[in-house]
């Protein structure tokens, strides 16, 4: 008799999960808010012209090796930048991005203020953090990289990002184009810590307005 209740039970929970899915499965997305259209991985949506980076839809990631037991990841806050773009010849693009070394932030109380002290970035005496590209390289519809120099801590060395598309679009009123960059950097370039043994991945993630 038991078996049988807990066989019965098991059914109609069973067929209520089911009927569920397909009723889930059945209801179409979600339409996007008027005046809103979401981003594709089309560069020609972002046409030609002026962009200005939207600071409210950016980040700028350092991963440092925590004496190689783990990574440790500083974000850094205020961040600026400008991006001239062309589809049709994003060969010619330009891109230019500061980032304020004083806008560093960790999860480790107190840590943000040291690291933006005299010992580490000496923020005080080198306030920004530069990236000036000097070639757009693509690859492919959505992927290529970029050649520039960064200047961190009044020293200034060739970069190069690998970028990929996130998505273009006519965003929220005005063309936009998001776009996910990484690198490494040396941190004896920079004169950093002996602390920073090995290379800090930068990782950004950055949406640019077009006319912003």
């Amino acid at each position: 008799m038991l078996k049988s209740f807990k066989g019965a039970a098991a059914l109609a929970l069973g067929l209520a999960l089911s009927q569920a899915g397909v009723a889930m499965a059945a209801t179409p997305p979600a339409a996007a808010p008027p005046n809103i259209t979401f981003g594709t991985k089309d560069a020609s949506l972002a046409p030609a012209g002026a962009y200005g980076l939207d600071s409210k839809h950016a980040g700028v990631i350092a991963r440092v090796s925590h004496i190689g037991y783990s990574y440790s990841i500083f974000r850094f806050d205020d961040v600026k930048g400008s991006l001239t773009w062309d589809p049709a010849k994003p060969a010619d693009s330009k891109l230019s991005v500061t980032v304020k070394t004083d806008s560093i932030d960790t999860n480790v109380e107190g840590f943000a203020e040291e690291l933006e002290g005299a010992k580490y970035l000496n923020a005080k005496a080198y306030p920004e953090a530069t990236f000036v590209s000097t070639a757009f390289r693509p690859t492919d519809a959505t992927h290529g990289q970029v050649d520039g120099t960064f200047t961190l801590m009044g020293k200034t060395v060739p970069l190069t990002f690998d970028v990929s598309l996130v998505g273009a679009g006519k965003g929220f009123g005005a063309p936009r184009m998001g776009v996910n960059a990484t690198t490494s950097i040396k941190p004896s370039d920079f004169g950093l810590s002996p602390m920073f043994a090995t290379p800090i991945e930068l990782v950004i993630d950055v949406e640019f307005v077009k006319g912003q």
